[in-house]
Parts: C-alpha cells; structure tokens; sequence
C-alpha cells in the first residue's frame, strides 16, 4: 500500500472520527480527505481508509463507487457533471450534455486528451429551481443551455 495520511491529516482524521459514535461513520469524510491530499481516490487510498476505519476494502469500494463526486485516477482538471435528472432532464440537460460532448469531443466518463476536463452524466445536483444544473469541481453552474456551453468551456480553458 502506498498512500498513507500526512501526519497532519491523519490527526485531523483521528479527531474527526471522535465526533462519530462508530469510527465507520466517517468514511465520506475520510474519502474526502484522501482526495484531498491525492487530488483522487485510488484503490492505495481506499485500503488505507478502510484500515483506519476499520471495514472491509469491498465496503469503502461500494460506498466510493456510489457517489459520482469523488475524483478517480484519471480524471481531468476539471471534472463536468451534468444533472440528468427528471427537473434538469425537462429542462434541456440531454442537450446540454451533447453541447459538453461535442465541444470536448469526448463522452460520458471520458476525459480530453489535454487531461483538461473529463465529462459525467449524474443524479442529482439539489438545484431543481434552476435546472439545467451543472457541477465543475466544487461549483455550480445554473440555468444553462446548449447555447451557454461553448462559453463556460471557454471561461474553463481561461482558468487554466
């Protein structure tokens, strides 16, 4: 195994497990944590989780592979998670979505050659009242449609 917790991490862990009744409760965080330090989570980071934590490697797994907002390995500088569910889904979002895949040239669970921006269909993203939502990295982008796409990208490719 090689991805340990910093000294500094592991001890923001260790007291973060305290707050929980079962030290098991703190797997999200956790995952968390280790992308954090990693920029992904890899399969050395969910064993080393799942150590700590004291559950099987196959539960960190489960539990990692559930949630679409953790990065994996491979994935690009900015990670495009477009909603498609049945609010943004009415709203546009399959259009929205082909807008990303066409522009990029890329699919779903794809990344850019550039290793710039890997694109996802998701559920969810909580902004019903403003579909057609769309998450890169940590931030929302609201509202949008096919035609608004090509200029998010470029605001993106800006950001470099």
């Amino acid at each position: 195994m090689s991805f340990t917790f910093t000294p500094e991490r592991r001890a923001k862990l260790d007291a973060l497990i305290l707050r929980y009744p079962k030290k098991q409760a703190a797997l999200l965080p956790a995952l968390r944590m280790a992308e954090e330090q990693a920029g992904c989570v890899d399969f050395d980071a969910m064993e080393h989780v799942a150590e700590i934590l004291e559950v099987s490697p196959a539960k960190v797994l489960g539990v990692f592979t559930f949630y679409t907002h953790y990065r994996r390995p491979g994935t690009g500088k900015h990670l495009v998670q477009v909603c498609a569910t049945l609010p943004c889904a009415l709203r546009g979002a399959e259009a929205v979505f082909d807008k990303f895949a066409s522009e990029l040239g890329i699919g779903q669970d794809e990344t850019t050659k550039d290793g710039m921006f890997t694109l996802k269909k998701v559920e969810c993203l909580a902004s019903c009242g403003s579909a057609v939502c769309v998450q890169v990295n940590d931030d929302y982008h609201e509202n949008l449609t096919a035609e608004s796409v090509p200029d998010l990208i470029r605001k993106l490719k800006e950001s470099r």
